[in-house]
């Protein structure tokens, strides 16, 4: 079974890339970040292409690493260089010039929060959860720091982090994490809509106006950008 699923319709402007492991809440695991490095380095490249949906399969978003995955004896070939393929992905979101639509369905933890904070604007359900948690099982967090020191301020860190507790529905909203919170029924297609929206402007101005973004709030390099 594939790990990812990249939905490419030649009506829609936009691309989809649905995490596809729902037999265990999408969680990740080497594989399905071999796949998704993949897929952004594709997309990334696609001159016609200026927007991506980024959701889970089944209505869950991304529930973490899969720590069964992880735990298994023997360990699997993709856990000694995983720490460096997960921040290349997220290098290449770093990189990315397309704008990066979220449909967090239900639960973004851990890994699945990172991914979720990587999302330039997100769309969120009345249930929907986002937890970083990792203070509370003792570990590092690194991609979740650096993507809300990139984004957000000291205090919506500070809660998101120290705590570990889930933030839920509209207060995902209140914080400035996410766009906008909706039934759960019409996350995905009120990030499809937007990212439609998004998609019938001017590909080239798109790009630029996301370059320049960045540009206005870290100038360095995407290895700059984990560095610091």
């Amino acid at each position: 079974m594939e790990h990812i699923i990249v939905n490419t319709n030649s009506s829609d402007p936009f691309v989809e890339i649905i995490l596809n492991r729902p037999h265990r809440r999408n969680a990740v695991t080497g594989p399905m970040v071999e796949e998704l490095i993949t897929a952004f380095e594709t997309i990334n490249a696609d001159s016609k292409v200026s927007v991506i949906v980024l959701r889970g399969a089944e209505g869950t978003f991304c529930s973490g690493l899969d720590l069964k995955e992880f735990g298994a004896e023997p360990a699997p070939e993709w856990k000694l260089n995983f720490a460096e393929r997960w921040q290349q992905l997220h290098r290449l979101v770093f990189d990315s010039p397309k704008i990066l639509i979220g449909a967090i369905e239900g639960a973004a933890i851990n890994a699945g929060s990172a991914l979720a904070l990587a999302c330039d604007i997100s769309i969120v359900g009345n249930s929907s959860k986002l937890q970083v948690g990792e203070i509370q099982r003792g570990m590092a967090a690194p991609m979740n720091l650096a993507w809300l020191k990139l984004r957000h301020s000291e205090a919506t860190s500070a809660r998101l982090t120290l705590l570990g507790d889930p933030v839920v529905g509209a207060d995902i909203v209140t914080l400035g994490v996410a766009h906008q919170c909706v039934d759960d029924s019409l996350v995905v297609n009120h990030a499809c809509e937007l990212a439609a929206r998004i998609g019938s402007f001017d590909s080239d101005g798109v790009i630029q106006m996301k370059k320049a973004l960045r540009r206005s709030y870290f100038s360095g390099t995407s290895e700059e950008w984990l560095a610091n």
